[in-house]
């Protein structure tokens, strides 16, 4: 699974879960969502294994431009050797193999930092989305997990109170009968 199926699956949990009675509060399986947050931790590395397969790709990219460029320098050299017998010949020689050179240097250059820049979007591509993850989901699951548990132990210091009040009433011998507070 995808982390952004795994994120739809928290999201369906907590949109068909039971609710408490008397309260805008659902009830969820903890141990459900923690598994699927192990889940979306061991689905990174995926993400972390793309980056990778970038930097390698840049790596295979420069190694076959320079390659591309050794190639070059080795025809001009082999022209320029080829060209040696007179003087001017070898002058115009030296000048094409120079432009060569300087055009393969371009060339691998240019190369280069297409590579940075094609490297450097997908990189920022992928940490936007990392961000929108962070953002949008795990970090509304664990605000809204943080205010249940609040809710949760208000409730049950509620109960904790009604009951200590009750047996205050029973031990003064007074009767009483449930009251509703809400009402």
């Amino acid at each position: 699974m995808t982390i952004l199926d795994l994120l739809d699956e928290i999201e369906d949990i907590v949109e068909t879960a039971s609710t408490v009675p008397l309260t805008n509060k659902i009830m969820v399986d903890g141990n459900e969502l923690m598994e699927i947050v192990k889940e979306i931790r061991i689905s990174l590395p995926d993400d972390v294994q793309q980056a990778k397969w970038v930097r390698d790709e840049k790596g295979r990219i420069l190694s076959e431009a320079k390659e591309e460029y050794e190639k070059i320098i080795v025809e001009a050299r082999k022209q320029a050797d080829y060209l040696v017998d007179e003087h001017d010949i070898t002058l115009a020689a030296q000048k094409k193999a120079d432009a060569i050179n300087k055009e393969a240097q371009e060339y691998s250059t240019i190369l280069k930092l297409k590579t940075y820049d094609y490297l450097d979007k997908t990189l920022y591509d992928m940490q936007g989305k990392f961000d929108e993850l962070n953002g949008k989901y795990l970090n509304e699951l664990f605000n809204y997990m943080a205010r249940t548990f609040d809710n949760m132990g208000e409730v049950l210091q509620q109960n904790r109170d009604e009951l200590k009040e009750m047996a205050v009433r029973t031990k003064n011998g007074e009767e009483w009968l449930y009251e509703d507070k809400d009402e």
